[in-house]
């Protein structure tokens, strides 16, 4: 039996490693604190000498952007990486590849804002990444790891789904989770796909020359009728809905919860802990972690509240977002509160559990 590989790394780092390991054909970024540890790593292992991926630092994430729509139109495997600012000048290009069905994995380790913000952790963009980011009605696929082995995993698990559905994937990170350090097991080597095998798997709509024996692939976001642009939305709402068969989570304490707190990502490490302190007292709270934002874990949150949960609180480090996902889920049916820090602040257990208490148990 093979040994696995373990080691001590940020989370930053471990994106690297895994990109590696997935056979990633490509990988055009741009440095941007708190995620620049990608590209540094990355240049580091220098994989160009022994798998063949490029890695390139593009003059601009707007560059970067298109650079991956350029390689994810001709089948191969290519991802970038930013934190929050970067993300919001990638927008136009994410809208495109999304218009286009193109399957490419973009890192968002976010840090506060609005404007320049602040180099530390947040949980801002998560309209940004969940309602489509850009111009148009379009979804990225979104995880968020809530660990360093999740942040190496979903890398693997991001492409996957991009490429079965032909849709950008982003992992939704943050500064928490991409600087901090912790034992992670790395996946065996992958070989890349050869332009043989790129044409087998991916020659129905990849822009990798034209055999007589079929028609051209053209690769494009534009339709200039109006009717046909309507039909092509369809399509791609109807491929949106078919994405929620791949919604992930998991849910902590919740078979006898009576108040639920829904948190994601480096939050939902925290909010672990204010569940196991909620026991200690003889309150039954649960937690549920959306493992993919999109798609939205709404049938699991809609079950709870059919249950009979008194109350669910959002806590997330931002003013008030997934809220609004939850409130959809639990449509009515309970009380559904937030809390939050945000300029880059980060709660503790006690706060949250504060929160809680204030929001539900004491008001009643």
């Amino acid at each position: 039996m093979e040994e696995k590989e373990v080691r001590l790394m940020k989370g930053n780092e471990v994106i690297a490693y895994a990109a590696i390991r997935y056979g990633c054909d490509g990988y055009f970024g741009y440095p941007i604190t708190p995620q620049s540890e990608v590209m540094e790593t990355l240049m580091e292992l220098k994989p160009w000498e022994t798998t063949g991926m490029v890695v390139l630092q593009a003059e601009s994430e707007i560059s970067s952007i298109n650079m991956v729509y350029g390689g994810a139109a001709a089948g191969k495997r290519v991802m970038t990486s930013s934190s929050s600012p970067g993300i919001s000048l990638m927008s136009e290009g994410l809208s495109y590849i999304a218009g286009a069905e193109l399957p490419c994995l973009i890192i968002n380790c976010q840090r506060g804002g609005p404007g320049l913000g602040t180099i530390q952790p947040s949980q801002g963009d998560y309209f940004q990444a969940c309602k489509g980011g850009g111009h148009g009605d379009y979804h990225l696929i979104v995880l968020a790891p809530n660990s360093v082995q999740e942040m190496h995993d979903h890398v693997a698990v991001a492409f996957d789904l991009a490429f079965k559905y032909r849709n950008p994937a982003m992992i939704l990170a943050d500064g928490v989770i991409g600087q901090m350090m912790e034992k992670v097991v790395l996946s065996p080597q992958r070989p890349r796909l050869t332009d043989k095998e790129v044409r087998e798997r991916y020659g129905s709509w990849a822009a990798i020359g034209k055999p007589a024996s079929r028609e051209r692939n053209i690769v494009t976001s534009l339709e200039l009728q109006s009717e046909k642009m309507e039909i092509k939305n369809k399509d791609l709402q109807a491929k949106y809905k078919a994405m929620e068969q791949e919604v992930m989570y998991e849910e902590i304490e919740c078979d006898d919860a009576e108040y639920v707190i829904v948190a994601f990502g480096s939050s939902a490490r925290i909010c672990s802990a204010t569940v196991e302190m909620a026991r200690q007292e003889g309150l039954k709270v649960g937690l549920l972690r959306p493992i993919t934002l999109y798609p939205f874990p709404s049938k699991p949150l809609a079950a709870l509240a059919e249950r009979g949960v008194k109350g669910f609180l959002s806590a997330e480090l931002n003013a008030g977002q997934m809220v609004e996902d939850v409130r959809l889920a639990v449509n009515g049916k309970a009380p559904v509160e937030h809390y939050g820090r945000q300029g880059g602040m980060i709660f503790n257990p006690d706060e949250v559990l504060a929160a809680l208490k204030e929001k539900f148990i004491h008001k009643n």
